[in-house]
């Protein structure tokens, strides 16, 4: 018989007390992300699903905080029907020629300890299967036996997302635009445990809905790894007019990166979230200079973290790749940071000039009318 074993992050197995708490949550989510219908069940850090295929293995591997799946076969604790199965795994895969034996004993009642078990069963292997050799620092197969209630067999481990389980972190606001940089902000953070509601700010007629769709789908990319998604639609037209008509040119980009951040701060204490997230990296454009950064948070309250603010634009679109996000993010369809950007925007704003700038605006006025017409749209990874 087969079964799905799933490894996960050792960061889980060093939190003492606390650690039931995290591999219950770490179990709920797998539970979410491959439905009903299966037996899944926890034992000395490892878990088990009854059930092993690839397209349950590719939703198991994108749950935060597992580092890796295999299908294992199921034996009884008995060396002679271990090694059967051992000869019988080795003997599939074609073209091996150097081959190891890892042993776990869960089970500390078995006779045996886990390098006399390796050693067995290698043995075993050697006389059995014919061309090959054991090489313990660098073979092609590893043979990995794990002896707990019954005996687990497997010579392939795929590697997951590993992080923490999301949702152990508390909870955040990610600013979520149609760029690169603002999935894979978000991603990260999301496997640190962090739990998404994402602001999207739409200005229009002047962005169109192709830009909105766009963006929903990246909110629905990130549920494949967060399970579903929150998606705030902040209506930010009449913003970007009144900044535009009353202040500087040069002030524009700064001013409504001031006035996203305080809408996203409103979002966050109505959802009882605790941080803002951005996808800024640090000189990238110029809102993401240090001193554009300092004015930005000058006047919020919660914390901004700014996974990506260290990594160029290569090491960003490489994680975009591959959290399948890079795609979607370089359609065609222009958010409202890119229609309304200034020719000479500042790079080194001072805090108490754009407050100065601000008060031709009424603030809070305007922030309200945005919170009073969000539009909230809910995603999962099941759509």
């Amino acid at each position: 018989m087969n079964c799905m074993l799933v490894k996960y992050a050792s960061e889980i197995s060093l939190k003492g007390l606390n650690k039931k708490y995290f591999e219950d949550l770490l179990v709920t989510n797998i539970r979410k992300a491959i439905g009903n219908g299966f037996k899944i069940q926890k034992e000395s850090g490892r878990i088990y699903i009854d059930t092993y295929s690839e397209e349950l293995a590719d939703k198991v591997k994108k749950v935060f905080g597992v580092i890796g799946v295999a299908e294992a076969e199921i034996t009884e604790k008995d060396m002679d029907k271990i090694g059967e199965v051992a000869i019988k795994q080795m003997k599939q895969l074609k073209g091996v020629k150097t081959f190891k034996v890892e042993s776990r004993r869960g089970d500390k009642k078995f006779p045996l300890q886990s390098l006399e078990i390796s050693r067995e069963i290698g043995g075993t292997i050697l006389k059995n299967v014919e061309d090959i050799t054991v090489d313990v620092r660098n073979p092609e197969v590893v043979v990995n036996i794990e002896i707990r209630d019954k005996a687990y067999i497997y010579t392939k481990l795929d590697k997951g997302v590993a992080g923490m389980p999301y949702g152990s972190a508390g909870k955040g606001v990610l600013l979520l635009s149609g760029g690169i940089d603002s999935p894979v902000a978000g991603y990260m953070m999301a496997k640190r445990g962090l739990e998404l509601v994402g602001v999207y700010y739409h200005s229009h007629p002047y962005t169109s809905e192709r830009a909105k769709e766009k963006v929903i789908e990246l909110a629905r990319k990130l549920s494949v790894y967060t399970g579903s998604f929150k998606l705030y639609v902040a209506p930010f037209t009449e913003i970007q007019m009144q900044i535009i008509e009353k202040c500087k040119e040069n002030e524009l980009t700064i001013i409504m990166r001031r006035f996203m951040m305080q809408v996203a701060e409103q979002v966050a204490k109505k959802e009882n979230a605790l941080a803002l997230i951005t996808g800024e990296s640090l000189g990238q454009v110029a809102s993401q200079t240090l001193e554009s950064m300092h004015v930005t948070n000058s006047d919020l309250e919660m914390p901004v973290y700014r996974p990506v603010v260290g990594m160029d634009k290569i090491d960003i679109t490489d994680i975009a790749r591959q959290i399948d996000t890079f795609e979607t993010s370089i359609l065609p369809f222009e958010d409202c940071c890119t229609i309304f950007v200034p020719k000479h925007p500042k790079t080194k704003p001072r805090v108490d000039d754009i407050r100065k700038s601000e008060e031709a605006l009424d603030k809070e006025q305007l922030i309200a009318n945005c919170m009073a017409n969000m539009e909230i749209i809910k995603v999962t990874n099941l759509q």
